[in-house]
């Protein structure tokens, strides 16, 4: 009896590893833009506020980023010829959590790689008062301007403090602009990640004077000089207006723009839409509260904060990696989100407030407009 030839089996296919693809229909975060933009969006055009047709784009594309049937790229090895399709990505700037990783992971590996040198730095943090942040989300002129200051006014102290001048020293920085708070808020301010220390013009090669650390009389004053320049600079302009004590008078955030009430909302912790506009956002306090403790490295003056105290040596790449992650990182983590029994929206925040506040609970169109406040606008770099 003649024998037949058995064809050997092909081995089962297995994944390969190191690319999981990422399923974004599946995140709680997707389910409810794809459910309540739509209604969302009605409501603004029946208010005669509809929403700019930037934020309309950045809603429309992170609901086509990371799914097959809005297009993707067919990957095969070589070798083993496993097959993998990877669905083509939004890459918008806004809330999207996956391109917004993928941004903070290159940027990071970019600074600590390629841009920022092998010398000591230090992560300096501005907070701004509300009106400064409203002021800054609507005015891009006003927020080049702002940024500008602050940067001669570290650098101006920093030469003093290496006893050289703009003639004789220079330094440098990367500064990242963040435009959310832990609580999905609006709230622009700066974290620069500076030199801490000069160059001495005109060597070969580079000699790199370092500064001691800021001391907590040096940040007090410096504080203060911020708060003066920006608030003279503003006035010039005629942005901005000043009481007689000199704090900074909250602008309207209801008149202008067709999302300033969106943004005046977010920026003050506020309901944005429904019943309960204008109430502050119900929040959850769940561990007690804790005494207000005095913050090394931290100095606060006319709603003004600016921060310190973190520095990186020159031989501490991964430090300075992690670092610039976190200053890069998304606005959003699905992480941190779940819904309530009765389907609101619960954000449950990074660090616990001083009260005890851990989480906040917002319905869930209240939420879609969250996300709508944090988009920026076009051609807005938010890395200087």
């Amino acid at each position: 009896m003649a024998s037949e030839r058995v064809r050997p089996r092909a081995p089962p296919f297995v994944d390969p590893p190191g690319y999981v693809r990422h399923r974004p229909e599946a995140t709680l975060l997707y389910q409810l833009v794809e459910r309540y933009y739509p209604e969302f969006v009605t409501a603004r055009e029946a208010t005669g506020r509809p929403l700019p047709r930037y934020v309309q784009e950045e809603f429309a594309a992170y609901l086509k980023c990371g799914r097959l049937e809005h297009g993707f790229l067919r990957v095969r090895c070589e070798d083993c010829h496993a097959e993998k399709l990877v669905a083509f990505s939004c890459k918008r700037r806004g809330f999207c959590p996956s391109c917004g990783a993928r941004r903070m992971a290159d940027s990071a590996a970019l600074f600590a790689d390629e841009v920022l040198p092998r010398k000591p730095l230090r992560q300096w943090v501005l907070s701004l008062p509300f009106a400064l942040r409203f002021l800054l989300a609507t005015d891009t002129e006003a927020l080049t301007q702002v940024l500008g200051i602050v940067y001669r006014t570290l650098s101006a102290h920093i030469l003093k403090k290496a006893r050289l001048t703009r003639v004789s020293g220079a330094t440098g920085a990367v500064t990242l602009i963040q435009r959310f708070g832990s609580a999905l808020n609006l709230n622009i301010h700066f974290h620069m990640l500076v030199l801490d220390g000069t160059y001495l013009v005109g060597t070969e090669p580079p000699v790199f004077r370092r500064i001691t650390p800021p001391v907590e009389a040096e940040l007090q004053a410096l504080v203060e000089r911020l708060a003066e320049r920006i608030g003279r600079a503003l006035e010039r302009r005629g942005v901005l207006v000043r009481d007689a004590e000199g704090s900074f008078l909250e602008l309207e955030p209801a008149a202008g723009g067709p999302i300033d009430d969106l943004l005046g909302h977010s920026i003050t912790y506020r309901v944005a839409v429904g019943p309960r506009a204008g109430q502050k956002v119900f929040s959850l306090q769940t561990v007690p509260p804790r005494e207000e403790e005095l913050r090394r490295g931290v100095a606060q003056y006319a709603g003004f904060s600016l921060h310190a105290g973190i520095g990186v040596e020159a031989d501490q790449r991964e430090k300075l990696e992690r670092l610039a992650r976190y200053v890069s990182r998304p606005p959003v983590s699905v992480e941190r989100l779940s819904l309530t029994a009765k389907g609101q929206v619960r954000y449950r925040l990074k660090t616990p407030y001083r009260d005890g506040t851990t989480d906040i609970v917002l319905e869930p169109l209240d939420f879609i407009a969250r996300l709508a406040a944090l988009v920026p606008a076009p051609r807005v770099h938010l890395t200087r």
